[in-house]
Order: structure tokens, then C-alpha cells, then sequence
């Protein structure tokens, strides 16, 4: 029994209504840079701040495409045990007492026995490269540049190649590459060695267009007027304010998911006082924004946007 495969879209136009599908509000250079890494069958290289919905692509992608999703949180000390493989020690050994109570002294043979697949443990480098029916995988390294140099280098095979050696087994190739998304938060700069593989995109924070149209799309419940006043608020902090970290959309929707739990119709100074460690994640960026700039801010806000009905009609 085959199971049908969710085919690729066609066009830039396939790939936003796509992305689309899952609820992902993209710009058209995304959905461009997209598609042809489908075509193409090349990893995606994607670069930006924390919080503006890189890892959510591939997420998206994987649900979409109906594909499996195997994510590689990366860290500092990474290594092939935890990212690729390693051997199934205990069972190595139970293997090896069995084969000496048996006789069995022919260690060529017993070698290759508790070498073999069996006692394989396969982490998700090794994962993303087996087949499946539903398709390749979509493989996530997310946030590469909290691991080491030495695994970046490892991945320039993976990446080049769709393959990854095990000196015990040889070579594992992919008879299909994997769809490859890559993440950084740029706390350090990646190796044009590994940037060379892949095609690249900077996913930046979204103007208030498409803000405000993705608030609408992942918290539907809050109140039109909050939401236009929340979006507006966090577009005038990232231009106007020189915070240790700007907000990003994923502190924005927690921010206009928080409000909206609260019951409020408005940005109310106050509240929005008391609510700011769910946007603003340092303390120094709080004290710089609380108190009586917070208040012009939402005055200023206030006056500037256009009415607009207290609750969101349905849709």
C-alpha cells in the first residue's frame, strides 16, 4: 500500500497560498526564496532576530506538506552522539556475553553482528536521511549558531551531499534529499563554507500591514481595536526605542493574547504598564518604556488611529 504525497506548489503564487494553508503570513520574497528551495531540493538558510517566526516556517512547511517534521535544537557542546548516531552500548554487551557463553569466539563475525543496524541508534541527523512514503522530511537545524564550529563543519557533508559516514557502517546516503530549513539568530556569524550550500533569506520584523494581518490570524478573538493599537504600539517601539531586544511577533501575539485574557477593548496605560514583562523580556527595556512614555505613546497612538469597531467580526 503507497500512501499519495502531497505534491510541491508551483510557482511563488502555490507557495504563499501554501504557507497561507497553515496559517503563516508571508511576504512574497519569502514565499520566492521558498519555492525555489523546493525546486531547487536545496537547504534553506534563514537569518533574523529571535522571535520573528523562522522556525514556524518549517513547522508550517511539514504540516502543509504533509511531511515528517525532525528538529535539531542546536547548543553549545552539540555533538555526532546527540546529532547523528551513537551505538547501543548495553545491548553491545548483553550481544557479546551471549555470543562468549555460546562459544562463538570468531570475532570478525561477532564484530559485525553488533555493528550492524540493530544496535544503530539513530539521532535526527540520521533520521532525516532514511525514506518515507509521505515523502522526505522536513529537517530543522534550528538556531546553528549556538553550536560549536567543529559541527558546523560536520554538516558540510549533509548539507553538500545528503549523506553522513559511520566508520562502522560506511556511508548512509538519502535517496531523497530532505527539505533542509536552517535557522540562526546571528549571535555568531555562520562559515561561508556552509552558506555556500544554501540559498539564503533574512526574515526581518514585518511592517504594520503584515503585523497587524498576522495578529488577526493567530489570535482571532481580540478585539479589532486592541489589536490595531498593540501593532502600532510595537511598530513604534522597534523604531523609535534603542531596547537591548526588540520585540518580536512572538512577544507581540503573546502580548495581544494576554490582553485579550484580560478582557481589555483598548490599549489602557495601565494595564499595559502592568503587562509589559509579556512583551519585553529585560528589565532595563521595561523601565526605559514604563511610566509616562508608555502613556504618550498610547496618546499619541490613540489619536493617530483611525475608529474602529471595540470586537472583530467574525470570520
Amino acid at each position: 500500500m503507497t500512501t499519495a504525497r502531497t505534491p510541491l506548489p508551483e510557482g511563488i503564487d502555490g507557495t504563499l497560498a501554501l504557507l497561507d494553508q497553515g496559517g503563516y503570513v508571508a511576504g512574497r520574497d519569502l514565499a520566492t526564496v521558498l519555492h525555489l528551495a523546493l525546486r531547487m531540493k536545496r537547504p534553506l538558510f534563514l537569518e533574523g532576530e529571535a522571535g520573528v517566526g523562522k522556525t514556524e516556517i518549517a513547522k508550517v512547511l511539514a504540516s502543509t506538506l504533509g511531511r515528517n517534521l525532525i528538529r535539531l535544537q542546536c547548543y553549545e557542546g552539540l555533538d555526532i552522539a546527540s546529532a547523528v548516531y551513537e551505538w547501543n552500548y548495553a545491548a553491545q554487551m548483553v550481544e557479546i556475553r551471549i555470543a562468549e557463553a555460546a562459544g562463538d569466539t570468531d570475532h570478525a563475525d561477532l564484530s559485525r553482528s553488533i555493528f550492524g543496524e540493530r544496535f544503530l541508534i539513530k539521532r535526527p541527523v540520521l533520521q532525516a536521511l532514511e525514506p518515507s512514503l509521505s515523502g522526505p522530511p522536513v529537517f530543522l537545524i534550528d538556531e546553528l549558531d549556538r553550536a560549536d564550529e567543529a559541527f558546523e563543519a560536520f554538516l558540510l557533508e549533509v548539507l553538500a551531499d545528503n549523506q553522513v559516514t559511520v566508520p562502522e557502517l560506511g556511508t548512509i546516503r538519502a535517496q531523497e534529499p530532505p527539505v533542509v530549513i536552517i535557522t540562526t539568530n546571528r549571535t555568531r556569524e555562520i562559515h561561508d563554507a556552509l552558506k555556500r550550500r544554501c540559498l539564503y533569506h533574512w526574515v526581518d520584523y514585518p511592517d504594520a500591514e503584515r503585523e497587524l494581518a498576522i495578529v488577526r490570524r493567530k489570535v482571532p478573538g481580540a478585539p479589532e481595536r486592541l489589536t490595531a493599537e498593540i501593532v502600532a504600539f510595537v511598530q513604534r517601539l522597534r523604531a523609535t526605542e534603542d531596547l537591548f531586544k526588540q520585540p518580536g511577533v512572538a512577544e507581540t501575539l503573546d502580548w495581544a493574547t494576554a490582553l485579550t485574557e484580560l478582557n481589555e477593548l483598548a490599549l489602557d496605560p495601565d494595564m499595559a504598564s502592568d503587562t509589559l514583562g509579556v512583551l519585553l523580556k529585560y528589565q532595563d527595556d521595561i523601565e526605559r518604556v514604563r511610566g509616562s512614555k508608555l502613556r504618550q505613546m498610547v496618546e499619541e497612538i490613540r489619536n493617530t488611529l483611525p475608529s474602529a469597531p471595540a470586537v472583530m467580526p467574525n470570520v
